[in-house]
């Protein structure tokens, strides 16, 4: 609770802002489609078959019907889908009919699935044999049946005739009726996402129609002076990760834009070349990613955009460098699963690289002293975008309460403009002779040098000074004395340079195309271990 900690170094809050008055996303949907129109472009994928938001309703009228009968009133029913069309379909069949969905992040592997299941006491998983072939997760899911039931779209689907479809259009005209009946409450839960399990099992995050309905509608307001009428964002982030599902999906539907699936942020050849196709305006990504579209993109596949959203990883210089051609501004915004999962953004009228930006209207936020830190503090936020608690394996279904303060675990600084600038995350400091050192700022330092390459700063044990930095990178000729150099021209202290450097092929990413810290960590003190 608030009143347990130090007093605040700093607090600030966002501009005003004003909730919709939705209880559930089955509504949220329904004042969207009377917006923008039923026959307006919800979403398309890469099949090239737009769905409107007469389909989209209709489809998740009978297909939520049909999916109904394999789970009951307010049950947690897992999802393991990409990004597509039917992906989004699914999703709000199961919210018109009072289920909560639980994205699996498929890329998570077998015990962290089967640990998610039984935090989350699944039954049900929902998939589809065409994707499961595709990804290649015949094991995965075969390892996921010993515990649940596996349900195939496609023969769902094949249960579907003229009776059922006839029965979803009458129930059409009654769907203002459905959608309130489809929550009890605004805070009744309306997701599961789960955390990495980098540090051990991983986390239930639950959401509630509340947090996803504000944070949507909290991103809106912030960009409202330079939005158009009618933007096409293009997705290519997952669903199980909150990035991907309320900014990259719930937002521009919410708010009658247009969204465009695709099913991996990998494909760095086919994402431009889609993006082109389809006009898209605003792109959500990674550096890492945006990196290798920029690289793979063909002449004009890219100039329709005019924003791009990045987060998840800084952005370097090189990247923005790559894109400095074309006319699209790279704005980088901030948040984590917690809070639904947007906290701040830069606008691109007041964007400054470095920083990610004010926090988003409806958020207040207060930095808290952390001992060794000179500059910052440790970020703590409130608002309606928080969530409602974490699920753990301790206590399978049971929701451990947030409270009104969420603890972000991140370091940051606040400048006059109310601008927030990352430090790093609390876990990754070095405590090197008694100071704290931010691993992220060494990371920075070595981008200085080799701005095309991927590094990561990890803390080893160290007889002396208590810990040591040591480099990992993708860059192959990476030497000690060259950065030496160049820490020294940059004026850097010598407790931020490495004491060695290890070269890999690739530097391991998670599926959201974050770093994945914890086995770069171990696969460094492996290979440290073997010097």
């Amino acid at each position: 609770m608030l009143h347990t900690r130090m007093e605040p170094l700093a607090r600030g809050e966002g501009k005003p802002f004003s909730l919709p008055d939705f209880a559930s996303t089955a509504e949220a949907l329904l004042a969207a489609r009377a917006r923008a129109g039923g026959k307006a472009e919800a979403a398309e994928d890469p099949e090239r078959a737009p769905l409107t938001y007469d389909r989209l309703v209709l489809g998740a009228l009978v297909l939520g019907r049909a999916l109904a009968k394999e789970s009951s009133r307010g049950e947690r029913v897992g999802l393991l889908l990409p990004n597509v069309n039917g992906m989004l379909v699914t999703l709000f069949g199961l919210w018109f009919h009072a289920r909560v969905p639980v994205m699996l992040n498929f890329t998570a592997g077998l015990k962290n699935l089967r640990s998610a299941c039984r935090t989350a006491e699944l039954k049900t998983i929902i998939t589809s044999r065409r994707f499961i072939d595709t990804a290649k997760l015949d094991e995965v899911v075969a390892g996921l049946a010993a515990g649940c039931r596996i349900v195939y779209l496609e023969d769902i689907r094949k249960g579907i005739g003229t009776k059922e479809k006839l029965i979803g259009i009458v129930r059409s005209l009654a769907v203002k009726s459905i959608a309130k009946r489809s929550t009890k409450s605004a805070d009744d839960p309306a997701v599961v996402l789960f955390t990495s399990g980098s540090e051990g099992e991983p986390k239930g995050v639950v959401l509630s129609h509340r947090n996803i309905i504000a944070n949507a509608s909290q991103i809106f307001t912030y960009g409202a002076d330079f939005f158009s009428k009618r933007e096409t964002l293009f997705n290519p982030l997952p669903a199980f990760h909150s990035f991907g599902l309320t900014a990259g999906t719930l937002f521009p539907l919410f708010n009658g834009f247009k969204v465009v699936f695709y099913p991996s942020p990998l494909h760095f050849k086919q994402v431009p070349k889609l993006i082109g196709e389809v006009k898209a305006t605003i792109l959500l990504g990674t550096d890492t990613f945006l990196t290798g579209y920029i690289r793979a993109a063909d002449e004009g596949d890219l100039e329709s955009l005019k924003l791009i959203v990045a987060g998840a990883e800084k952005v370097k210089d090189e990247t923005r460098r790559l894109w400095s051609h074309l006319p699209a501004a790279i704005v980088e915004g901030y948040g984590c699963t917690e809070c639904s999962p947007v906290l701040a953004c830069n606008h691109p009228e007041t964007n400054k690289a470095g920083t990610v930006g004010a926090v988003l209207p409806g958020v207040e936020w207060e930095l808290q002293p952390v001992p060794g830190i000179d500059e910052g503090g440790r970020l703590f936020a409130r608002g309606p975008n928080i969530m409602l608690g974490y699920m753990l394996a301790s206590e399978p279904g049971k929701i451990q309460p947030q409270g009104a303060w969420h603890d972000t675990g991140d370091i940051v600084a606040v400048d006059e403009m109310g601008r927030i600038a990352i430090r790093g995350r609390a876990k990754r400091f070095a405590k090197i002779g008694g100071e704290m050192v931010s691993l992220a700022a060494v990371e920075t330092l070595c981008s200085g040098l080799w701005p095309e390459s991927t590094h990561v700063a990890v803390t080893m044990p160290d007889p002396k000074k208590g810990e040591q930095i040591v480099l990992v990178t993708d860059r192959p000729d990476a030497d000690r004395a060259a950065l030496i150099a160049h820490f020294k021209a940059e004026g850097a202290s010598e407790l931020f340079l490495p004491r060695a450097i290890l070269v890999l092929g690739a530097i391991p990413v998670l599926g959201s195309g974050k770093i994945d810290y914890v086995t770069t960590a171990e696969t460094a003190k492996s290979m440290r271990a073997m010097i």
